[in-house]
């Protein structure tokens, strides 16, 4: 998604409590940067945040990492968090934003960095063959993230690009995961007890797409 910079990102991002500027800094040791030690989740392609602040405020026995590459975006983010949590009278204790190259996530990340869950939303479907492997339900990329992800974690994957969710059914299976949960219309079928709905869905949704959606489980 193409964003116009705004001036005001860098300053607020610097001055925000729950945005980390150096993530490769806290690699092995990201349980240190919240306030309370419990199970991690993490959101790669974070965007606006909107689905990030209303997961982690509704979810105060998880901490959540959200990740993005585009400061402006990271910006929006942190503004929307501190708005949801504002209205539930909250602080914003169990959730931080930073940026980083998630084809790079492995800088940031490592096997002491435990995550329970990862939230996929909507990523880039790349869908042209030399850049497929671009994509961040790729086997190049869940080898990545199995650094990681404890066994038995999880990874919640929703698109509206039929090309994309079906090939990434292959990917999962590929690369020893389990398709516990599957549905080619999430709304109607729906997988997730809680089914937070992004602006991209919305989005989708009003022109008729069908949302797709999976569970896949890192049980190897």
């Amino acid at each position: 998604m193409r964003i116009r910079r705004r001036k005001w990102t860098e300053q607020e991002l610097k001055e925000c409590a729950f945005y980390v500027d150096v993530p490769q800094e806290y690699k092995g040791k990201w349980e240190d940067v919240f306030e309370r030690k419990q199970p991690i989740c993490l959101e790669l392609g974070c965007g606006k945040g909107n689905f990030i602040a209303n997961l982690a405020v509704r979810n105060p026995q998880f901490n959540f990492i959200a990740v993005d590459l585009i400061d402006t975006m990271l910006g929006f983010a942190k503004r929307n968090i501190e708005e949801v949590y504002e209205n539930a009278n909250k602080s914003v204790d169990n959730v931080i934003i930073t940026r980083c190259d998630i084809e790079r996530i492995l800088t940031m990340l490592d096997s002491n960095d435990v995550v329970e869950r990862i939230y996929i939303n909507f990523c880039n479907p790349w869908p042209r063959g030399k850049h497929k492997k671009k994509r961040l339900t790729h086997v190049n990329q869940l080898e990545k993230y199995k650094v990681f992800l404890k066994k038995g974690g999880e990874i919640f994957f929703k698109t509206d690009d039929d090309m994309l969710f079906y090939e990434s059914l292959n990917y999962f299976k590929e690369s020893g995961f389990t398709i516990i949960a599957k549905t080619e219309d999430l709304h109607s079928k729906p997988i997730f007890e809680e089914n937070i709905v992004t602006e991209h869905e919305s989005m989708f949704t009003e022109q008729g797409i069908n949302i797709k959606a999976c569970i896949a489980k890192w049980s190897n």
